[in-house]
This record gives C-alpha cells, sequence and structure tokens, in this order.
C-alpha cells in the first residue's frame, strides 16, 4: 500500500508543470509605461488539487505564475519590473469546485512585459 501511494505521488508530480515563453521586443516598436522594454514574457502553471480543490499536491495560483515565474524571468532578462498586461487562474470556490471532484488540474496564466 505506501508503495502505491509514494508512486501515485510522484506520477502526479510529473503531471503538473510550468512554461515561460519570452520575445525579446525594441523599444522603439513596443512601449511600456514604466520604463524601456525588454521583452515580452508569457508564464503558465498547471497545478494538481485532490478532493473539491481542497488539498494543493501541486501549487497553481496567481503567486506562483507573476512572483515566480514573471519576475524571476524578467529579472534573469535584466529587467527591474513587470508591467503586468493579464493574469488569470481556474477558479477553486463556489459552484467551481465541482470540477476538481476527486482530481483537479488548476491553471495559472500571466502575461507582462519586462522593463528597466
Amino acid at each position: 500500500m505506501k508503495k502505491a501511494i509514494v508512486s501515485a505521488i510522484l506520477a502526479s508530480s510529473l503531471v503538473a508543470c510550468t512554461s515561460v515563453e519570452t520575445a525579446v521586443v525594441s523599444g522603439n516598436e513596443v512601449s511600456a509605461a514604466g520604463g524601456e522594454p525588454i521583452a515580452v514574457i508569457q508564464g503558465t502553471a498547471l497545478g494538481l488539487t485532490a478532493i473539491f480543490h481542497v488539498i494543493d499536491l501541486v501549487q497553481s495560483d496567481l503567486d506562483t505564475v507573476v512572483n515566480k515565474l514573471l519576475v524571476a524571468e524578467a529579472k534573469a532578462m535584466g529587467g527591474n519590473k513587470i508591467q503586468l498586461l493579464g493574469a488569470g487562474t481556474t477558479p477553486r470556490h463556489g459552484i467551481f469546485a465541482l470540477t476538481g471532484t476527486i482530481i483537479g488540474f488548476p491553471m495559472s496564466q500571466a502575461t507582462g512585459v519586462a522593463v528597466k
């Protein structure tokens, strides 16, 4: 029984993933209100939850996408901050909890411009 639980947890960790896509842009072609634009960054995280989204097996929320993916990638590209263009996540409360009855796959996504 212990081996089955461990293998289920390991298999579930392979299902969830994060992805960051970037496109380097020119300051002449793209304008940013906070400085000189460097790149457009899009981050996506796919999580894994159990029992009506109550138990997070792999976390996927706006905090993860914005802070861990977008801001980290902007700093790695030489930017100081992000001008957030859009963000969204799978709702988990109310009637939306029914979408994660036994196992749920919430998705969070954010897009922004890295600026110097």
